[in-house]
């Protein structure tokens, strides 16, 4: 989006934590959020909310007088609109509604074997209160998909609409020509065995244990599978583990698959893109959370893609017209629908062709773009 305004004449400062890479005609003002005032655990996150609302608010009455904004934009969740109407009265406010956390019926109860603890429902509920207090003064908002709209109480939810960021589906293609080297230098090309798996982090939230015993079964069928798993060893959106271990090294010990899978902490975006379009089977598994972008790049290359029956999935996976699902919680039957990918993947030949076309009917970057400049050009009206 960025790129655009500035393409069509826009002025844009970005008010940051982090100072991102530097873009032609991009004003860049970072802030730093104080020292921590409240002990109370189910504070922790509204505490920090306060104070990035604090230092982000000082930088916009810096601009009130200087160079005052038509129209703001910025992530409902974080802190950083909280005190934006009272920074900046006459400025429109547009906010990106990415996620509001539920105390059941979402991602803390998935799965849970016990009722959640009171003070833990009591701790998430606390995480949507700068949430709820920068939703009462927008003019516009907005979330990428229709579950993550959902989630919002009824109140507010009439007033998101839903667009997408969007995927590049020129850079995300399928090519029958790609090829990707593996740390070992192995080349994978199209058509050879290859399982995929992509997170931020291997964690459970995206289900990286499911994935490693599906992958543990189907090795001990078929010895010229090769599975490759692109994550890094933080936390991710779960907790630490109580033992003190990373996901990936627990896995390893528990299904013994270390000469089997390649892990690759990390990709550039061409080349994860060149693992897309070498992949036979790519598996996609979340709890009821954010949709990774990870998801719509892999199915806008073509690929098969294995994934969870949960609900942010189900949006834009559909079972047997293009993809597979499979429960999230079920590696055997995880490991016969990516095995049923691998066996008959002439036949899946239909569901790689509408994956792409999902993605480019209700997911192109360029229209998802002119539609969010299109809401920013109103409000600046």
């Amino acid at each position: 989006m960025i790129a655009s305004l500035v393409a069509q004449g826009d002025e844009v400062t970005l008010i940051t934590e982090r100072p991102a890479q530097e873009q032609a005609g991009v004003r860049q003002l970072t802030y730093a959020v104080g020292e921590a005032s409240t002990q109370h655990p189910a504070l922790a996150a509204t505490d920090y909310h306060l104070r990035t609302g604090e230092a982000v608010a000082q930088m916009m009455a810096s601009l009130k007088t200087t160079d005052p904004p038509d129209v703001v934009i910025g992530h409902t969740g974080w802190g950083g609109l909280l005190f934006a109407r009272d920074a900046l009265p006459d400025a429109a406010l547009m906010g990106y509604c990415e996620y509001y956390y539920r105390s059941s019926g979402s991602d803390l109860d998935f799965g849970a074997t016990a009722p959640i603890p009171l003070a833990e429902r009591q701790r998430i509920r606390m995480r949507n209160a700068a949430q709820l207090l920068a939703l009462d003064t927008l003019d516009a908002a907005y979330a990428p998909t229709q579950w993550q709209r959902r989630q919002y109480p009824t109140a507010y939810r009439q007033r998101i609409a839903v667009c997408h960021d969007g995927i590049d589906t020129a850079l995300c293609r399928p090519e029958p020509q790609a090829r990707f080297t593996l740390p070992d230098g192995r080349e994978l090309v199209p058509g050879a065995p290859v399982v995929t798996f992509v997170a931020r982090d291997l964690d459970p939230y995206r289900g990286y244990p499911q994935f490693m015993r599906a992958a543990a079964i189907l090795a001990e069928r078929d010895p010229d599978l090769i599975f490759v798993a692109v994550g890094g060893d933080g936390a991710g959106y779960g907790r630490p583990r109580d033992d003190g271990r990373v996901w990936r090294e627990a896995m390893l010990a528990e299904t013994g698959l270390a000469d089997r899978i390649v892990h690759i902490p990390w990709l550039p975006h061409d080349e994860l893109i060149r693992l897309f379009q070498v992949s036979a089977a790519h598996v996609y598994l979340t709890v009821p959370f954010v949709l990774s972008w990870s998801l719509l790049e892999a199915m806008a290359c073509g690929c098969l893609v294995v994934a969870s029956d949960t609900p942010p999935v189900r949006e834009v996976v559909r079972g047997g017209i293009n993809g597979l699902l499979a429960p999230f919680d079920d590696p055997a039957l995880l490991a016969r629908r990516i095995g049923e990918a691998l066996r008959h993947a002439p036949a899946m030949a239909p569901l790689r062709h509408a994956a792409r076309e999902t993605i480019r009917a209700g997911y192109e970057r360029e229209r998802c773009v002119d539609r969010q400049i299109g809401w920013i050009h109103r409000l600046s009206g």
